[in-house]
């Protein structure tokens, strides 16, 4: 799939297990990252814990938008926040490991991984 058979991004607003978040679908690339980056921005102000970005239905991702995940991940690190993304096997999982980024997130498979992740231990 290449960016142009892929929708347009669209960013919205989600929650899991308490932890805010965006969910994406459609292309995330050089048309989109700024917007991207913004809306992390935007979204993390006035927040506070571990911040979520859902890749799930994300149909396409280039370099320039993992540069705004990288950039997002920044922005919550400047406040000691984490960033997890929930990004089970497909193309944004795919374009990371390529590119040696996997690592550099707290990346889940699965809601259900990312939910236990987010719950603190009891005890």
């Amino acid at each position: 799939m290449t960016a142009l058979d892929a929708p347009y991004l669209q960013i919205t607003e989600m929650k899991i297990s308490g932890a805010r978040g965006l969910a994406l679908s459609g292309a995330l690339d050089v048309s989109s990252a700024t917007r991207l980056t913004e809306a992390v921005e935007f979204a993390v102000w006035g927040t506070q814990g571990a911040f979520v970005l859902d890749l799930t239905e994300l149909a396409f991702l280039d370099s320039t938008g993992l540069g705004a995940l990288l950039r997002a991940r920044a922005v919550l690190a400047r406040e000691d926040r984490s960033l997890a993304l929930l990004c089970p096997p497909g193309v944004a999982r795919r374009v990371l490991d390529l590119a040696g980024a996997l690592d550099t997130f707290a990346a889940y498979s699965s809601a259900e991984a990312l939910e236990a992740a987010l719950v603190p231990p009891e005890g």
